[in-house]
């Protein structure tokens, strides 16, 4: 494939996730009041909103700057680029149903699952990207060991098995995974302007 190829799939990816993002939005409903403490009930509901759209973005940047650096791209890529869409594509339906059940582990569980599977495909969609473009290049120097993406991965599965002792707990670990990915990683940043 050619480097506008490559940009068809970024941009193709591009429109999964706004409409991902516009999905999750409709979600929020209106209060059927003009007092503030209508919004009280829908905390929960906007909170998992929020959660979900900082993962979206984020996932949305790092694959900007993936894209931007990787130089080709073949069917391989192209397969595991829609597995990465199918799971961020269920984030509208999990999101939605974190918010609107604020007690049990099942929600967090699922929820987590998500977040599971999208790490996962993102890793293969990266290794996928990396093998076709060898090892030693500015692609596989930019990511390194990719530590914060094991971490990732790590985490999540240690969070699902606690959202039966407290969904909190597992909230609390998304939400880590959330602030350790809002700083991009500046060597790939770095890579992709070059």
């Amino acid at each position: 494939m050619e480097k506008n190829e490559t940009a068809r799939i970024e941009a193709f990816s591009d429109g999964v996730l706004a409409i991902i993002i516009t999905i999750m939005v409709l979600e929020l409903r209106v209060p059927h009041s003009a007092e503030l403490s209508a919004l009280m009930p829908l905390l929960p509901v906007l909170l998992s909103y929020i959660l979900s759209f900082v993962m979206l973005g984020t996932y949305w940047n790092n694959h900007h700057h993936l894209f931007r650096v990787a130089k080709r791209a073949h069917g391989g890529v192209m397969w595991a680029n829609l597995h990465l869409l199918f799971w961020l594509s269920l984030f509208p339906f999990v999101t939605a149903w974190v918010g609107e059940n604020r007690g049990g582990p099942w929600p967090a569980v699922l929820y987590g699952m998500v977040l599971l599977m999208a790490a996962i495909s993102y890793f293969i969609l990266q290794q996928i990207i990396l093998t076709h473009h060898g090892r030693q290049s500015p692609l596989a120097m930019a990511i390194g060991h990719d530590v914060k993406g094991k971490i990732s991965i790590a985490l999540y599965l240690t969070a699902l098995p606690l959202a039966f002792a407290h969904e909190w707990i597992s909230y609390a670990i998304y939400v880590s995974v959330v602030v350790m990915w809002l700083v991009p990683d500046r060597r790939t940043e770095a890579a992709s302007s070059a």
